[in-house]
């Protein structure tokens, strides 16, 4: 048995402009809705899959820890996770994999969660599967990637974890379960392809953050490689097309599932 479940760990806000990098803003303004300051708002929208015995997670969301200065940037929700798996009849120890497709603050602020005074590892029994050139990197950013991975408590934790695997390239994580490195929006991003019971779906992380970036020039000022992402996107419509499947999208506020044949690409 392999099973999909949408899990919502709540929401932010980000910078219109930034998000969608070379798209005028001219040509978004009157598409997407965005606060007083211009930012559009990002579901953390991620995917749960019952592979077997296994109980896979496909990032963690923001968490709780933010600081008030990244709260007031970024207009956080309370982190739904916990909740959001409790819903579906799931606890944090029954998590046994977390699949991260990168270490941001929005996909990585997770993995820790703050209990008053103290924090605790959010999924204590799970083996985290990172890329090694995004553990690398995430451990020491360069000056063009420090902001993108500031918030070195969660990092910490997870350097503190017994649970690490760090892979290189594409990997079986369980059945039905892949693992795909593509770089793009950072240098160790990875997507994930899942052979469902009832369809094929490949779950695209940033590389297709909302509908906007299903476009396959349109990409955001946060990747770091345009070529990477566009070479990734056009990877995974491919794919797609050849097992009539459904793209899986992480941070848009209206769609989540959309099936190759809904997309022009």
């Amino acid at each position: 048995m392999v099973k999909i479940h949408k899990i919502n760990a709540g929401h932010y806000w980000s910078d219109g402009g930034a998000l969608l990098g070379v798209l005028p803003y001219a040509l978004w303004k009157d598409k997407a809705e965005t606060d007083e300051l211009r930012r559009k708002k990002m579901e953390l929208n991620l995917l749960l899959i019952e592979s077997e015995d296994r109980l896979i997670l496909i990032d963690t969301g923001i968490g709780n820890r933010l600081s008030d200065k990244q709260k007031k940037i970024y207009r956080p929700s309370d982190f739904l996770l916990p909740y959001a798996l409790h819903e579906k009849g799931f606890k944090d120890k029954d998590i046994t994999d977390v699949i991260m497709t990168h270490l941001h603050f929005d996909h990585a602020g997770g993995v820790m969660t703050g209990m008053g005074e103290i924090d605790v590892h959010t999924f204590p029994r799970a083996k985290y599967w990172i890329q090694k050139a995004e553990w690398e990197i995430a451990k020491n950013p360069d000056g063009l990637n420090r902001a993108a991975y500031d918030f070195e408590h969660q990092l910490s934790g997870l350097r503190e974890c017994c649970h690490l695997q760090i892979i290189e390239g594409d990997v079986q994580v369980a059945k039905g379960v892949r693992a795909i490195l593509s770089g793009g929006h950072t240098v160790g991003s990875q997507y994930v392809e899942i052979e469902a019971d009832d369809g094929f779906y490949i779950y695209s992380g940033d590389i297709i953050a909302t509908m906007f970036h299903t476009s396959p020039a349109i990409t955001s000022a946060y990747d770091v490689s345009r070529e990477d992402t566009f070479a990734a996107k056009q990877r995974i419509y491919k794919t797609l097309k050849e097992k009539d499947g459904t793209l899986l999208i992480n941070h848009d506020e209206k769609r989540w599932d959309i099936h190759i044949s809904e997309l022009r690409v």
